[in-house]
């Protein structure tokens, strides 16, 4: 979507110099605006979470020093989102020269159109205003990509136009000359053919592009960053050793490392369709990172934030087709909605060889461990003696991914003056019937898992008693 320019912004070179604008280079303006936020005390990088001590620092300090950057890190670190909020660090508008092809900065026109157009009309050379969002680039780095697509190439349509081959001006430019002054993100670098790459290296040394035979120097200012997986980075693809010793900084990412990260951001990038109470996000989370510490699964292949961002919005749509099936008023995952994860989402983790046929095993007992770990924190100290009697009396709780949240309340045993049940709303702020029977839920399966009651499922019903 095409932001609107501002009114009253100069509209010639000479109004442009007469408004007092200062021209700065990419690199200067990219290190102004970063200081000018840490100075102020903002934020530079909004919706990023678990990266504050250690992934930040390092590349503000490349910024600070204007280094070109590359990410490695295993899929689902926020790499590309992390790349994507650099556009905050440019300014909102800057001025263009109207109609270049490169977004040349009127004080400093650089292709020879330009200069020409600069000489022919002096300070009534039109100027236009480009946002920041039009001065980021990106391109997912594929075997197929091609220098022309990159750097550029002859457009026989000017050749056509009776142009010689020998005018620099019938160059159809790549998208990194396209960039200039602005950044330019390459996604998964190694992927990138090792003759693709190397066209790569003038632009980012000498800041010039060779063309089937053609030297333009051109002065090119842009700042290039790219991520990699550290996998591809050493077996599929590589980075070859001229380019990567272009990067002025070579960043590792990683997964959150506190629990409260990865729920911030589960619950930032997950679009939910319905209600996920806390007590589930949770265990979502503890279940990911146990997927990443377990040694059934592919360590360097990772689990990727997507995984329980995946898993977060599936819990969201049992939830929603139970309360439409069920004329519930209220839609809201519970604990027996876990299942579909395992169900669902088991092909998005890689597995090690010779764990083949027990992968559903592997998920179902992390999932319940996560489970546990989850009950054991969020319901401490609370006493379950008087449930506990009343299912081993005889009473019986039925459950399922259809039954309404209703009647599961109404199935459960009556326990006399006790305040246990208000004791678990209140700790789990459970406010509606929904979030009730959620947070009921959660203690029968707490139980169970502590081997307090049983538990038996079939049919898409489960019962505990």
């Amino acid at each position: 979507m095409t932001v609107p320019t501002p009114p009253g912004l100069p509209t010639t070179l000479g109004a442009l110099r007469a408004s007092g604008h200062q021209q700065l280079h990419l690199r200067q303006e990219i290190r102004a605006n970063l200081l000018g936020k840490l100075r102020d005390g903002e934020d530079p990088w909004p919706g990023l979470h678990g990266f504050g001590g250690t992934v930040i620092p390092q590349l503000e300090r490349a910024l600070i020093a204007g280094h070109d950057v590359v990410l490695l890190g295993e899929r689902g670190q926020g790499k590309t989102r992390l790349l994507r909020t650099l556009v905050g660090l440019l300014d909102e508008w800057t001025p263009v020269i109207e109609g270049s092809e490169l977004g040349e900065h009127p004080y400093e026109p650089i292709t020879p159109e330009s200069r020409r157009r600069a000489a022919e009309l002096g300070e009534e050379l039109p100027v236009a205003w480009r946002n920041r969002e039009e001065r980021y680039a990106e391109k997912l780095a594929t075997p197929d990509t091609s220098v022309a697509d990159l750097i550029g190439d002859v457009d026989p349509m000017k050749v056509a136009e009776g142009r010689t081959l020998g005018d620099p001006e019938t160059i159809h430019f790549g998208l990194i000359p396209r960039s200039h002054r602005g950044i330019v993100a390459i996604n998964e670098l190694p992927d990138l053919a090792e003759r693709i790459q190397v066209a790569m290296l003038n632009v980012m040394e000498e800041r010039d592009i060779q063309i089937r035979g053609y030297v333009l120097r051109l002065p090119l200012d842009v700042l290039v960053v790219a991520s990699a997986n550290p996998e591809d980075y050493t077996n599929r693809g590589r980075i070859i050793t001229p380019l990567k010793d272009r990067f002025g900084a070579e960043i590792r990412t990683h997964y959150p490392v506190e629990l409260d990260d990865e729920v911030s951001v589960i619950r930032q990038e997950a679009h939910l369709v319905a209600e996920v109470p806390d007590h589930l996000i949770e265990i979502l989370a503890r279940f990911t990172r146990s997927l990443r510490e377990a040694n059934a699964v592919d360590q360097r292949s990772g689990v990727s934030a997507r995984f329980a961002i995946a898993g977060a919005e599936t819990l969201a749509a049992a939830a929603l087709h139970r309360a439409t099936t069920q004329g519930e008023p209220e839609a809201v995952a519970r604990v027996v909605d876990l299942a579909t994860v395992v169900d669902v989402l088991g092909g998005k983790v890689e597995f090690e060889t010779g764990e083949e046929g027990r992968e559903h095993e592997i998920l179902t007992h992390l999932l319940r461990t996560a489970t546990a770990e989850t009950v054991r924190l969020r319901l401490r100290g609370i006493d379950f003696a008087l449930l506990v009697d009343a299912l081993e009396g005889g009473a019986m709780v039925a459950t399922g991914d259809q039954v309404s949240a209703r009647d599961l309340l109404h199935g459960l045993p009556v326990l006399g003056e006790s305040d246990l049940y208000d004791q678990v709303m209140d700790r789990l702020e459970a406010t509606n019937d929904g979030e009730r029977a959620a947070a009921i839920e959660l203690a029968l399966e707490g139980l169970y898992l502590a081997r307090k009651i049983g538990k038996d499922s079939a049919g898409g019903e489960t019962v505990y008693g």
